[in-house]
């Protein structure tokens, strides 16, 4: 499983979420948007350098949210 704080270069392939239940994307989605909140702080303060890190978990909520959305536009 993935660490939320440590997303460097390990996006999530869409093809990993498509075998995901709709509870588990619920529940990663919260992950990551908590951790992208956690991050914003991290990089506010200047503990963190590495703002593209932000961009992945963005990345990763906007798949999974479209992933959704295609799901509720099918059914």
């Amino acid at each position: 499983d993935r660490s939320v704080g440590t997303h460097t270069n390990n996006y999530m392939k869409i093809k990993e979420l498509r075998e995901k239940s709709e509870t588990e994307l619920d529940r990663l989605l919260a992950e990551l948007r908590d951790g992208l909140r956690d991050l914003r702080f991290r990089v506010a303060a200047r503990q963190m350098t590495k703002v593209r890190d932000i961009r992945a978990m963005r990345r990763d909520v906007a798949r999974i949210l479209t992933l959704k959305r295609a799901r509720v536009t099918k059914a």
